[in-house]
């Protein structure tokens, strides 16, 4: 499913209605009913219902003026508080407020410090509210009225209805303000919008309802928008079906090269993802002093000593890496390597010299701090998959800023590298270098521990020795990796470990995609 940025979605409306010839007050119309619609899932019976809808003056407001209308034709008692100049109101939304003026619906312009006693008492005996104030052209900080009103919703604890955005949440980047709205349901048009999916925007979304209001799907379907809401259809169709007669070798060869002392965890949880993710043969690099360790700590994964100084590689480890690296279908690089700088050395030369395609983790990003020039000089299609710590020190952008505007972040790296960038986190979002964005819908806080990250690397590069794309396996590898987090999360959130997420990926893949 497509996610569109708030000015993509103005387009979307205004080519529906110069394109398509649909008038903008039928799409008002329709967005009011799905309103009207979710609110009569959520109270079942909304006969005699108290529902109070606080409405602004632009489209938002008008289409909980439609909403209120169809409320009160099916007998809920509504009252509806609207917030700014009448006089300016939209054209649309206008008309739909002189209609429930004209029907006798109990509306309320507050404009005086008494009127507040009235609306609060109202919410007080209310069964549901309508947040309509504003919408996705919202930024800043709410005007002093709408913050007060948006405290009165709050306080509530009744049911509440977002109308396309909770008001407060800025579309485009899911940054709020001092205050927001907190919402049970969202019930947004047409698309999703980066701001519902993104944190904290997203922690005041509360269940995304996506309503088809009538926009063709033309539109909605549009090349033009870049970003990407992933579905587990959509890996479904992506990931490769194995052979009955599939053997070890067809189903792919990973290379990983990682570990370091202190650090072999993650060399061991990396090797570990690969297999898991289906991989049919993995190798890893390790140095040298470290090789008897990881020979006992692993048993179906392969191990390759390499030069080292001190148990961390170094510049002798490159010929032998590369060499091998020519025999695999994929190179992963960086988990628990270290930061000795012979080792960051080391690490540059060999992402610079592979053939192969690569996934670049942990200390092979923190290698690349101060080299980022390297990765416009690559022979082969990179992943890159930092969290907003490692993408710090890449951009030297400060971690608040990335988590301010993480597509931002994340699709400007992608087109300045030109190689494909994971930005984990909450939710992690995946760019390409064309600007294509994919945000990530599974996962869950259980997995913020050490070696999630890890693993993922190993998914990654599993899926693409399966012979799936970078790009395909950097989508499917992140969405399956919080499709088995989400697995484990039925049992408990706190003291979940990273291990626990392996034993279930193939239980991840075979809920999501019918496939063993």
């Amino acid at each position: 499913m497509r996610v569109a940025t708030a000015s993509e979605m103005r387009v979307i409306d205004r080519q529906a209605v110069e394109k398509f010839g649909i008038p903008s007050i039928v799409l008002m119309e329709n967005a009011g009913v799905a309103v009207f619609k979710c609110i009569r899932r959520i109270l079942t019976d909304i006969k005699a219902k108290r529902i109070c809808i606080f409405a602004g003056k632009g489209n938002n407001g008008g289409d909980a003026f439609v909403a209120a209308r169809h409320l009160f034709n099916h007998d809920a008692k509504v009252k509806v508080f609207v917030f700014g100049d009448i006089s300016t109101m939209s054209t649309d939304a206008k008309t739909n407020f002189d209609i429930i003026i004209n029907m006798g619906i109990d509306v309320l312009v507050v404009s005086h410090q008494r009127d507040w006693d009235r609306v609060r008492l109202s919410v007080t005996f209310a069964d549901c509210l309508i947040d309509g104030l504003v919408g996705t052209g919202f930024k800043g900080e709410l005007s002093p009225d709408l913050a007060t009103a948006v405290e009165v919703m709050n306080s509530s604890a009744k049911a509440l209805v977002a109308v396309d955005i909770p008001s407060g949440v800025e579309a485009d980047t899911g940054q709020i303000g001092k205050f927001c709205v907190q919402a049970g349901y969202t019930v947004t048009f047409g698309l999703p919008k980066p701001g519902l999916l993104l944190y904290p925007g997203a922690a005041c979304t509360g269940e995304l309802i996506v309503a088809d209001i009538g926009i063709p799907t033309e539109l909605l379907q549009s090349p033009a928008i870049r970003q990407n809401y992933i579905t587990a259809n959509f890996i479904k169709r992506i990931m490769p079906i194995r052979k009955p007669n599939a053997h070890k070798g067809d189903c792919g060869r990973v290379f990983i090269v990682a570990g370091s002392p202190g650090l072999t965890g993650a060399a061991a949880l990396a090797a570990q993802g690969a297999l898991r993710s289906g991989a049919g043969l993995v190798t890893l690099g390790i140095a040298r002093s470290l090789h008897d360790l990881m020979e006992v700590k692993l048993t179906e994964v392969m191990t390759r000593p390499l030069p080292d100084i001190d148990g961390t590689i170094d510049t002798n480890a490159v010929d032998p890496i590369i060499e091998f690296a020519k025999k695999c279908d994929v190179l992963a690089i960086g988990p628990g390597l270290g930061s000795r700088q012979h080792t960051q050395h080391a690490v540059r030369e060999i992402i610079h010299c592979a053939e192969c395609p690569l996934v670049i983790d942990a200390d092979g990003l923190n290698s690349l701090a101060g080299h980022v020039d390297v990765l416009n000089q690559l022979q082969a299609l990179a992943v890159l998959t930092p969290h907003p710590g490692e993408m710090a020190r890449l951009t030297g952008i400060a971690i608040a800023e990335i988590e301010r505007d993480r597509l931002a972040v994340a699709r400007q790296a992608a087109k300045c590298w030109e190689q494909i960038v994971v930005l984990k986190g909450c939710p992690t979002v995946i760019a390409f270098p064309d600007g294509e964005i994919f945000f990530n819908t599974t996962g869950n806080c259980g997995m913020a521990t050490g070696g999630t990250g890890d693993i993922l690397t190993g998914m990654i590069a599993g899926l693409i020795a399966q012979g799936m794309s970078s790009h395909d396996a950097a989508i499917a590898g992140v969405y399956l990796h919080g499709a088995a987090g989400d697995i484990i999360s039925k049992d408990g959130l706190s003291g979940r470990i990273a291990s626990d997420l392996l034993t279930v990926i193939p239980n991840a893949i075979l809920g999501i995609t019918g496939l063993n």
